[in-house]
């Protein structure tokens, strides 16, 4: 890796959210597979080339997002379904949620349906897009950026914004 250059997986989940912010804002939540990219080129040279992954020169490090399909159920129930294979040494979401200052739930409904409607039109609400990444030998990112504010220098880079859905990112990888 390059001095000063983030680690593989921090650049993986740069380059997914670049991608998911080029359709917009109130996407669905996106699911990738991330395979060494010198490895991709290797084992599947049409994907590479179709990715636009340069066969000649792959970084050493790299990692490349491959999208998934999502199901319609609930994420809960898809990600407690996913095994991986061994080619995938990682794996990503990209969600958009709503973010409430501290104190603002006192006057949320019980209900979930009416609390997400009552959530979505609070006056101090914030919209967010997350993307969190693990890998199978533990490593987690994650990176976050709130709505109207579309520089990469707003991006928010830690690895434990969204701790609950890294761990249910890990279990993917369970035995």
């Amino acid at each position: 890796m390059l001095s000063g250059q983030p680690p593989p997986l921090a650049r993986a989940l740069t380059e997914i959210e670049r991608h998911v912010a080029d359709s917009g804002w109130d996407q669905p939540a996106r699911l990738y597979a991330l395979a060494p990219t010198d490895e991709l080129v290797t084992l599947e040279p049409a994907l590479a080339d179709q990715l636009g992954i340069d066969a000649d020169a792959p970084p050493a490090d790299g990692l490349t997002p491959v999208e998934q399909e999502l199901p319609e159920e609930s994420l809960e129930e898809v990600l407690a379904t996913i095994a991986w294979p061994d080619t995938v040494v990682g794996c990503a979401l990209a969600l958009e949620r709503i973010v409430l200052p501290p104190g603002a739930e006192g006057g949320m409904p019980d209900d979930a349906v009416a609390a997400a409607q009552w959530a979505a039109s609070h006056p101090d609400r914030s919209e967010v897009r997350i993307v969190v990444g693990v890998m199978r030998d533990g490593a987690r990112s994650s990176v976050l950026r709130v709505r109207g504010h579309d520089e990469d220098a707003d991006l928010v880079r830690d690895p434990e914004l969204a701790p609950e859905l890294a761990e249910a990112l890990a279990s993917t990888f369970a035995a």
